[in-house]
């Protein structure tokens, strides 16, 4: 079986300062062409698939307390307002509904688990 590794993990673990640059690099161009897809799926309108959150709004919004996380320890903006404006604004609108609030993990949560895991990880 192979072990499925996300970017924003091996960003995290990445070494040294080049390697995460050229990490950090394939990651906004990989946010890049989702600004791309979400602009051309939407329509102009607030989700991907129009006015309400769907199927690909769960699946992607599930990702974001982690993209934070990754986002402080790594000490970089990977949803850029600049480069991705409207998928950072789709980030914001999705996490204030209703019903993403009530499942989302707290950004401070996670990066507590994420240390927990780190410490336990380099005691063993």
């Amino acid at each position: 079986m192979i072990p499925v590794v996300s970017n924003s993990e091996v960003l995290r673990e990445a070494e040294g300062k080049e390697e995460r640059t050229q990490l950090v690099q394939k990651v906004s161009e990989g946010l890049v062409l989702l600004e791309e897809a979400f602009v051309s799926c939407s329509k102009g309108k607030d989700f991907f698939g129009g006015d309400r959150v769907g199927y690909l709004d769960i699946v992607l919004g599930s990702c974001l307390g982690w993209l934070r996380v990754t986002e402080i320890i790594v000490e970089i903006s990977l949803l850029d307002r600049t480069k991705t404006p409207r998928l950072a604004k789709w980030a914001d609108r999705f996490s204030s509904e209703d019903a993403a609030k009530d499942v989302l993990p707290e950004t401070e949560k996670l990066l507590e688990l994420y240390r927990k895991i780190q410490a336990f990880l380099k005691a063993a």
